[in-house]
């Protein structure tokens, strides 16, 4: 996704025609909607007391966010999704779980050119991770999976490319901060730290 998602948003920026630019003001409402990935560092950590690694893979789902202009150049942005849904991998035993997760995210944005056809913007804010639905396999088949719930600073840059009349094409980076404590059968046996870049798609509406 990292490659489509980079070379879709130069494309649309070198084939925009000139025409009138619209600029962002106070009091707008900007709601997007696209596709997102997580991806995970590697590895995110060791079993206690072990040389074994825990690997959390990618997960792609949609995504949506609603910023509200606070001012001409500074947003409040809501960011939420479907679910995501990773595997969860031992090395040396391949595929022991799985477990979905929702990451809703406030951070207040800085826009650097708000009457720009092209308009990046910078953020910072907090996020929260809620996991479930976890599920055991393979190696820990039969055994409770428990991964507890993550609050962390979160961090992005995006930009949104004005394509028409109030309809944007947006693209994000995020930086996630996001540990988890990993209980089999009620005990710890890991600290999870997925740390993730977040990649954003989206098609973005101002009102």
């Amino acid at each position: 996704m990292r490659v489509s998602f980079l070379c879709a948003v130069v494309a649309v920026a070198l084939t925009i025609q000139s025409g009138e630019l619209l600029a962002k003001e106070q009091g707008d409402w900007i709601l997007r909607a696209g596709v997102g990935q997580v991806d995970p560092k590697s590895p995110n950590g060791s079993l206690d007391g072990t040389d074994i690694n825990i690997y959390a893979d990618t997960a792609t789902t949609f995504i949506f966010d609603a910023t509200y202009m606070v001012s001409q150049n500074w947003g409040i942005e809501l960011l939420a999704s479907a679910p995501f849904d990773h595997d969860i991998d031992l090395e040396g035993l391949g595929k022991v779980g799985s477990t979905k997760q929702l990451p809703p995210t406030l951070s207040g944005q800085y826009h650097f050119n708000p009457i720009g056809r092209v308009q990046p913007y910078v953020g910072l804010g907090f996020n929260v991770t809620l996991f479930f639905s976890e599920d055991t396999r393979g190696a820990l088949s039969g055994s409770s999976l428990k991964l507890s719930n993550s609050f962390g600073l979160a961090a992005q840059a995006g930009v949104d490319i004005e394509v028409s009349e109030n309809v944007y094409l947006n693209a994000v980076i995020r930086y996630m901060d996001i540990e988890t404590d990993a209980k089999v059968d009620g005990s710890k046996v890991a600290t999870v730290k997925i740390d993730p870049m977040v990649y954003g798609l989206n098609l973005g509406y101002r009102f």
